[in-house]
């Protein structure tokens, strides 16, 4: 029998079978592009067998002071990494031992990185001493996955400054993610300049590829560097702080709580911030970094608290300035105007009392005196204007020329976690007592900066500028130059003007300058050096009243703006104002010449007298 073939059906099966190899040819090429170009994980896990990325850290920018001293500087350290994916077996007891570690942190922190990536490197011990790196950069070899790299801790010339320079810590998770150029294991300014200048002191990060042979050891460069790029470093910043005055000023504060903020009023800048108590910035340093801070935070002298930016305290009697000012610039009183003082003042069911001196008073000597009668009078008379349609409208201009003094909001400039005060608002009051249900008298503490106010020493300090500068101030700043000292920081060189006439600012430094000659502040005069300044003695309810002194120096030619507050110490003239005459001693001339004066100072202790952070 003869078989016949069908030429369609052979054609058909060529077909079929063309289609099947043709199908499984794009599935393997499908598969091959997406294992060696959509999937990079097979690619990445290759090259890091023998690649290793380094990072160079770039130097972080140094402070000096504005003398060009060296505050804070750099000291090399050693951060050791891992790459899980390279660890094989290793001697785990001899690793530990030669880090220090335990056992159970070393599966801990391995377990952690691979969570994180095997094929990246991360930090698996921090700062390790260059003692400890010594003994394991010898065995390092026997450890595949784990290499070293240099890093840098900040180091200072003088514990001084702490919260001004505030500190660097590891970039946490939010910043991570908000930030690409900070990875695992990077480190940021946390608190003050550091924190405020971080973009300009980083710098920025260098890549070196290296190769490594199959026992992790350096096998030099990939590419002869050429994929390799440069760390540049951070710019370096000069402060506005004087570094020998702050020293001073700290020393002058140990044993107290409280802070010494000082200013140059033609420029804003300042040229000590002192708070107390502090502690060693050192501290917040190395390795034991977390537990240091942690022992801060349970001190309860509170030595972390910023008082000089976050302390809020009524101002007392040194707000006489404002009020007095205001009263003049609104006609309420002319610099003649005299009232008597017979030790204390009635109103509609109230009193005041006001320590003896001689009567009657004007605006110069009710300054020079600090009368309590004078200024509850006049603060009155301007919140009873008749201009007025009512109070409120009174008390929201009286509120506006205060706040025209940076009262009552933060100056928004390079200070970290500043705080804003509080300058009371007719609103509170409507809510407290009703729209017609408060008049002058309702309000008559504010008279004598008591009652619902609250101000930072630093809102004081420059509020003492403004004065010198005879109705103006520059935003007060902590840096006065970035990169080099020529390159000078101009972003807060524009003048606040305060909407007082001139002619009543030079009324008031002369009321300051009687109150040094011979008023509440006679005691802390500075021979050869002619002062202005205003005595406060702040109320506490929780104890001892707190001592405040603001002053500027020389009267005619002001080069330097200050305030001072003791907490828990009484009056104001009695240790505020000695320490801010020390202060501007020292600046002024360098030296201090009164060393009985100075030593009775040094010697007195306030932190066993009811102790309480300000609020």
């Amino acid at each position: 029998m003869q078989i016949q073939h069908n030429p369609g059906q052979f054609s058909n099966r060529r077909k079929i079978v063309a289609g099947i190899i043709l199908a499984t040819s794009l599935l393997l090429l499908v598969q091959l592009f997406l294992l060696q170009i959509a999937d990079s994980s097979y690619k990445t896990s290759a090259l890091s067998n023998y690649l290793r990325y380094v990072t160079d850290y770039p130097s972080r920018g140094l402070i000096y002071d504005r003398n060009e001293d060296l505050l804070v500087y750099n000291e090399a350290h050693y951060d050791l990494m891992v790459i899980p994916g390279q660890v094989s077996e290793l001697d785990t007891l001899e690793f530990c031992d030669l880090l220090g570690i335990e056992v159970a942190a070393f599966e801990s922190r391995l377990l952690q990185a691979r969570q994180y990536s095997r094929f990246r490197p991360s930090v698996f011990e921090r700062q390790i001493s260059k003692t400890t790196f010594a003994a394991f950069q010898e065995k390092l070899f026997r450890y595949p996955g784990f290499f070293v790299q240099p890093r840098t801790l900040r180091k200072y010339t003088y514990p001084i400054a702490t919260h001004t320079f505030g500190y660097v810590g590891e970039a946490g998770p939010n910043v991570i993610s908000n930030d690409p150029y900070y990875r695992p294991g990077d480190y940021i300014g946390v608190s003050g300049v550091e924190r405020a200048y971080e973009e300009q002191l980083r710098g920025q990060k260098g890549v070196r590829i290296r190769m490594v042979d199959v026992h992790n050891r350096d096998a030099g460069s990939f590419q002869e560097g050429r994929y390799d790029t440069l760390a540049v470093a951070g710019k370096d910043l000069y402060a506005t702080l004087d570094g020998e005055l702050q020293l001073y000023g700290e020393r002058l504060m140990q044993n107290k709580r409280g802070s010494i903020v000082a200013i140059e009023p033609s420029t804003g800048e300042i040229l000590s911030l002192v708070t107390s108590p502090a502690f060693d910035p050192g501290l917040l340093v190395g390795r034991q970094r977390t537990r240091n801070y942690r022992m801060l935070q349970n001190d309860s002298l509170n030595p972390l608290f910023n008082r000089a930016l976050m302390a809020q305290y009524p101002p007392g009697s040194v707000f006489k300035i404002i009020n007095t000012l205001i009263a003049l610039q609104e006609g309420v009183i002319n610099p003649q105007t005299s009232y008597g003082c017979g030790g204390i003042y009635h109103t509609t069911g109230i009193s005041i009392r006001c320590r003896s001196h001689p009567s009657p008073v004007n605006a110069i000597t009710g300054i020079q005196y600090s009368c309590n009668t004078f200024s509850s009078i006049i603060f009155q008379n301007t919140i009873n204007q008749s201009k007025f349609e009512n109070i409120q409208e009174s008390l929201q201009q009286w509120r506006d020329y205060v706040t025209s003094f940076g009262l009552g909001s933060p100056f928004g400039s390079d200070l970290s976690y500043e705080l804003s005060g509080l300058v009371v608002t007719p609103d509170y009051y409507d809510r407290l007592y009703g729209p017609r249900g408060w008049r002058s008298q309702t309000i008559l503490s504010l008279g004598i900066g008591q009652g619902e106010l609250g101000v930072t020493p630093l809102q004081l300090a420059n509020m003492t500028a403004a004065v010198a500068n005879r109705g103006y101030y520059i935003t007060p700043h902590m840096v006065k130059a970035i990169d080099t000292p020529d390159n000078q920081n101009n972003q807060f060189g524009l003048a606040n003007n305060i909407e007082i006439d001139r002619e009543h600012f030079e009324t008031m430094a002369e009321a300051m300058r009687r109150v040094m000659a011979e008023g509440t502040g006679s005691f802390s005069a500075i021979p050869d050096i002619e002062t202005a300044g205003k005595t406060g003695t702040v109320q506490n309810p929780h104890g001892e009243n707190h001592s405040v002194f603001v002053a500027f120096a020389p009267v005619d030619d002001p080069q330097i703006a200050i305030s001072v507050v003791v907490e828990n110490a009484g009056y104001g003239s009695v240790w505020a104002a000695p320490i801010a005459s020390l202060m501007i001693e020292k600046y002024l001339t360098r030296e201090v010449n009164r060393a009985w004066f100075e030593q009775r100072i040094l010697d007195a202790s306030f932190l066993t007298a009811h102790p309480e952070d300000a609020q």
